[in-house]
């Protein structure tokens, strides 16, 4: 018998028990979009965390605080490690000629009103060089000086999302706005940035770090500071970077490294960490769908049997007429093979239907690449014929005369 005469006889035979066909190809139908799903979840995932990560900038260093405490016991009363003398410091050419800028950033929640309506959004008081640092732009307006950092002045930039918050209508820049029942002049509108791991970058108000600390912090001291962000000259001065803000931070704090009260971090170091997890969950979820191919192969395997024991007299009929057992084991692989790829082809397109629909309604792309597509197809047809293969050797097995005397 021909390929083609084995492919048809397959195909007709599939069709003459269509809802079985049916029900079998949908467990691997299943758990193919399931697998597809779960990765292109978990990569689409990790990218955009990516992403967010490195939207700070590749030659960006973070530098976070711990803690400290008195009073006798943990907790009793608990400052920030950093100051804005470690800003200036680290701002020092001679100390970190690296670094090309650097701003210190203390953060508090603010209750913010305006003419129109209230609104609840993060304040940061930093300096003018934190724009240039953490790569943002002003949309509309201005950033503020210099002149207004010395001068403690009352003045605010804004984020898109909270400019559109407090005001539906009309510019906000040059609007008046109370931050925690202080008065602030809105002199500029950040550019969109989207969201971050922190949350959205597009709700907050920045103000100057003399202003925040004269009028809106709640520290203890004026003078600590919550992050320090710096830039290193070029990417390729960020290692040199890294270690110049170590050391310089170990020997004004007196510390050793093993007991540093700060952390510094890069935008790499994150991501590769970021990637690492996500790398961890996308094959933890890919394992977990992989169950559900499993059960759709048992299922081909289980119909494949049920088809064997139904067809006991054709089997004894072809052997009769001259079909060698190869014949009859191929017929029956070719029956598995069609029911795997079929119910892998449809899950695939399930798949992608899915993953359209998905990925505006979570906010997340899920990158469903060509690659595991591929893969998918050839999972599920190795499925099938790994499924075929006990049912189509016992009918290959069958005795002609057994099976020609079978009811």
């Amino acid at each position: 018998m021909e390929w083609r005469e084995t492919v048809r006889t397959a195909i007709d035979a599939l069709n003459a028990r269509r809802l079985r066909s049916a029900l079998t190809m949908l467990g691997i139908l299943i758990g193919i979009s399931a697998v597809m799903l779960t990765v292109g979840l978990g990569q689409g995932a990790g990218s955009s965390i990516s992403d967010q990560i490195g939207s700070l900038g590749s030659t960006t260093l973070t530098v976070s605080p711990g803690q400290t405490s008195s009073g006798g016991f943990r907790g009793a009363s608990q400052t920030t490690t950093l100051t804005t003398r470690d800003a200036e410091m680290l701002a020092d050419p001679t100390v970190t000629p690296s670094v090309v800028g650097v701003a210190a950033t203390s953060s508090t929640m603010g209750s913010l009103q305006s003419s129109e309506t209230t609104w609840t959004s993060t304040v940061v008081g930093t300096t003018p060089a934190w724009l240039t640092v953490r790569g943002r732009e002003v949309g509309t307006g201005r950033f503020f000086t210099e002149d207004e950092l010395n001068s403690s002045a009352n003045v605010a930039v804004v984020g898109s999302e909270t400019a559109s918050e407090l005001f539906s209508t009309g510019s906000a820049v040059g609007q008046q706005v109370l931050v925690n029942d202080q008065p602030f002049t809105i002199i500029g509108v950040l550019a969109e940035a989207g969201s971050s791991l922190g949350g959205s970058d597009d709700d907050t108000v920045v103000v100057p770090s003399t202003t925040f600390a004269e009028r809106l912090s709640t520290s203890g001291s004026a003078t600590s500071v919550s992050t320090i962000y710096l830039q290193a000259a070029d990417d390729d001065s960020l290692s040199a970077a890294y270690q110049e803000v170590k050391t310089a931070l170990l020997s004004a704090h007196q510390v050793t490294e093993e007991d540093a009260d700060f952390t510094v971090s890069t935008q790499t170091a994150l991501v590769e960490a970021a990637s690492s997890i996500s790398s961890i969950l996308t094959l933890l979820l890919g394992g977990i769908a992989a169950i559900s191919l499993l059960v759709g192969g048992i299922g081909v395997m289980n119909i494949m049997l049920v088809s064997v024991s139904e067809r006991v007299r054709e089997i004894g009929l072809r052997k009769a007429l001259g079909a060698t057992p190869r014949v009859i084991r191929r017929q029956f692989l070719v029956e598995a093979g069609i029911l795997g790829l079929t119910g892998g082809a449809l899950g695939v397109g399930l798949g992608y239907a899915v993953a359209a629909i998905l990925s505006p309604a979570i906010g997340i792309t899920v990158a469903i690449s060509a690659t595991v597509t591929l893969l998918a197809l050839a999972v599920s047809l190795a499925i099938g014929l790994i499924a075929g293969v006990y049912p189509a050797t016992r009918a290959a097995k069958l005795a002609p005369i057994d099976a020609l005397r079978s009811e």
